[in-house]
């Protein structure tokens, strides 16, 4: 029997990192594939990524280091294809990279060279990629069937790979999202994730002169608790520490912040009030602190007297408010400069080998656009790719 030329195997709607990964696989299998994406080239959010040169995985991707309702939903496609298979293919590419730090694996080059290897190996596949096609309507009665200001497509397969709300100027939307609900599967609770957080009151009036300054903290919201970069900005802070740390932050709950990691605050203090007793106690704190950030705390919280004329219950109260400093952000700086999207469809209506729906045969999710968040450090990236890669076996 003839097939008509709208109708394929699978339509794919989303041709970033776990759509074109899908596509590839699916295509690899002999299926037909349609590639869908409303922008004007695929892969946009990779472009961006990593400063330009993509943070495409992390070493030390393992499912507790991500963020679920389900926690244990993505066990089993970061088993099935994991950061070594991935880092196969960019070998087999002749792309260069390199560890950066903490397992996060970089190209030397652009992250040009990351699309326009998925973009080969969908070309190799047979993937039928078609750019600025807008969805207008979508439906489901024997196969699905897409509509577009193209035309309309229909498969057997649907994979919804459009990913979730993060940085709206690349293109994001929330339409896996509403596809998802017009199919009938729940949703979980959706807000910004690995995201800057904003503060208000005499915490702003602090932070905002430090905007540009930074220093090796650890942050600690709910369980978590990560030792990296923090950065002041004119909102509040920002930086690795706090993008990792804003992912598990409830709203109304208090930051902790340890601006001396692995030093005890109190004992370095007194230590040096006893070895440099004539030293002005904001001299001191300027050699453990960036000078900006010691003399906005120096001018906060301590007279300009010697050390010897310090209290050690002044220098101890300064000393806990150094390792353990706790603030209560008002919010963050939302999707626009969200990395991720936390929540999405909710993993327990989906089939943790497959990506496929239980309820709706057929229908498969992806990406960010499920209830699946990396830490950042390369985490999202491989999340997508497993999951593209087992939808991909699978329709």
């Amino acid at each position: 029997m003839t097939r008509s030329a709208n109708s394929f195997d699978v339509i794919i709607l989303g041709a970033g990192a776990a759509g074109m990964m899908c596509a590839m696989t699916a295509g690899g299998r002999g299926r037909r594939v349609l590639l869908l994406d409303h922008a004007d080239q695929a892969g946009a959010k990779i472009l961006i990524s990593g400063g330009g040169r993509c943070n495409f995985t992390n070493e030390h991707a393992a499912p507790d280091r991500f963020l679920s309702g389900n926690p244990r939903f993505c066990a089993s496609a970061l088993r099935r294809y994991t950061a070594q298979d991935f880092t196969a293919l960019v070998r087999r590419h002749g792309i260069p990279f390199h560890e950066k730090t903490l397992g996060q694996l970089f190209c030397d080059g652009s992250a040009r060279a990351i699309v326009a290897m998925l973009l080969a190996e969908c070309a190799a596949a047979g993937v039928d990629l078609r750019l600025r096609y807008r969805v207008t309507g979508l439906s489901h009665s024997g196969a699905f069937r897409v509509e577009t200001d193209g035309g309309e497509f229909t498969a057997p397969a649907l994979v919804l790979a459009t990913g979730g709300l993060s940085i709206p100027k690349m293109g994001a939307t929330g339409f896996a999202h509403h596809a998802a609900q017009r199919f009938g599967l729940p949703l979980t609770t959706i807000r910004p994730g690995l995201v800057p957080l904003t503060f208000a009151g005499t915490e702003l009036a602090l932070m905002q002169p430090l905007s540009g300054v930074a220093l090796p903290v650890t942050a600690a919201a709910g369980r978590g608790v990560f030792g990296e970069a923090m950065l002041f900005t004119h909102r509040g802070l920002s930086g690795p520490a706090i993008l990792q740390a804003s992912s598990l932050w409830e709203p109304g709950t208090p930051l902790r912040i340890d601006m001396l990691p692995g030093t005890d605050a109190c004992a370095a203090l007194l230590d040096r009030k006893r070895a440099r007793p004539r030293t002005e106690a904001r001299t001191v704190l300027a050699g453990l602190l960036p000078q900006r950030l010691a003399q906005a705390l120096a001018a906060a919280h301590l007279p300009a007297v010697s050390l010897a004329n310090l209290p050690d219950r002044v220098l101890r109260g300064l000393g806990a408010l150094l390792n353990d400093w706790r603030l209560v952000p008002t919010g963050s700086e939302g999707y626009a400069k969200a990395e991720v999207t936390l929540g999405g469809v909710d993993t327990r209506a989906l089939s943790s080998k497959t990506m496929e729906a239980t309820a709706v045969p057929g229908l498969f999710v992806i990406g960010e656009a499920a209830d699946v968040t990396g830490w950042l450090g390369g985490y999202n990236f491989q999340w997508a790719w497993s999951s593209g890669w087992c939808a991909g076996q699978a329709v």
